[in-house]
């Protein structure tokens, strides 16, 4: 019996109900697989949390996680709170504070789903986006001076580090030389921004020569939006720095069909602490306990941390029980154009897995 300890943080919004849908889904395929068991441990931090103790998580939050194989991530925002508050105080300071420092993304259209792309086939749009997690446009370095007055300054300023680029773009020539078309896209804007990115790209081409067999070509962000919706086949896989590749995935799930399917892994690809696994689709408190929510994305999440963990097909059986659902058009949420329910589709979910099981045993 292989035992894993999962951390659950729903957070904010539609997090507190996909969630405990997606520890129903993690429970039914252990119950099921039997040799597989998860050990849950719930923290309620988010903005419910930030209005008693005026922080999103405890200082001492992070020793909490780190002795965890995994964590289930729902969405920090809060209709209340300022969003770098919601941001900084949770999603990032786990992030930062585990080195989950390769945000992966995969998007592709899963059978029934009709994306906006009408003369895009679904093996036209297969693509893993890898984003820079740890420094770049989001290292956090600024500030504000001379507050109110006609003189005001306020600062951001992107930092890479020689170290941070050659790490993910290293993981993202491996990820690409992993995949069957071995091929991988390089985003950049180093034409405008002339110092950071023109290091990027000179990295790109120098960890490039460590993998000859990964075919690679490199483009501009402003351009890669335009490839994306016009030459979808010519992708497979992307890295971008941690602005480029969070618009570009956000772009890459609205292709795909729905910002609710879509799926994402803060990775720790040296696995000293655990990686967190989210949907990407944020807190939509304009539909928070109405029961409306797309689990799928939270769904295809677990998949990923199954994978992460080594259980690979414990990940498949997830994955093909997501596919056979989404293919049912009376199973698709609003966000789908459909009128199924959270509740609808997790038990679907469920239901797929206790039949393959029962066919199994048979």
């Amino acid at each position: 019996m292989k035992t894993y300890k999962i951390a659950t943080i729903p957070g904010d919004g539609i997090g507190k109900e996909v969630v405990p849908a997606g520890r129903i889904v993690m429970e039914a395929v252990a119950s099921s697989q039997g040799d597989l068991r998860f050990e849950f441990e719930n923290f309620d931090w988010g903005g419910d949390y930030y209005r008693q103790h005026g922080v999103m998580m405890p200082e001492d939050g992070l020793d909490a996680l780190r002795g965890k194989d995994a964590i289930l991530f729902g969405s920090a925002g809060d209709a209340n709170i300022p969003d770098h508050i919601t941001l900084w105080g949770l999603r990032l300071k786990i992030c930062q504070g585990l080195d989950q420092y390769a945000n992966v993304r995969p998007t592709r259209i899963l059978p029934g789903i009709d994306g906006p792309l009408k003369r895009c086939a679904p093996e036209d749009l297969d693509w893993v986006i890898v984003r820079e997690n740890s420094e770049g446009e989001y290292s956090g370095v600024g500030g504000r001076v001379h507050q109110g007055h006609p003189i005001e300054a306020a600062t951001d300023v992107s930092i890479m580090t020689r170290v941070g680029v050659e790490r993910i773009l290293r993981f993202a020539f491996r990820l690409a030389q992993s995949r069957p078309r071995k091929q991988l896209t390089v985003i950049t804007k180093s034409n405008a921004q002339r110092h950071a990115m023109v290091m990027w790209d000179e990295v790109a081409a120098q960890v490039a020569r460590e993998f000859p067999d990964v075919a690679w070509d490199k483009e501009l962000v402003d351009a890669a939006t335009a490839r994306m919706v016009n030459r979808p086949r010519t992708l497979d896989t992307i890295v971008a720095t941690n602005l480029h590749a969070d618009i570009l995935s956000d772009l890459a799930a609205a292709l795909a069909g729905s910002l609710g399917i879509a799926p994402t892994g803060n990775i720790d690809p040296e696995r000293r602490y655990p990686s967190m696994f989210e949907p990407i689709h944020g807190s939509a408190f304009d539909i928070m306990g109405k029961g409306w929510a797309n689990p799928v994305g939270t769904f295809w999440s677990v998949v990923m941390l199954l994978e992460h963990l080594g259980e690979a097909a414990a990940a498949r059986r997830v994955m093909a029980a997501i596919e056979a659902v989404t293919a049912d058009p009376a199973l698709h949420t609003r966000d789908l154009g459909g009128q199924a329910g959270t509740d609808d589709v997790t038990r679907a979910v469920c239901a797929h897995l206790a039949r393959h099981d029962a066919a199994r045993a048979a």
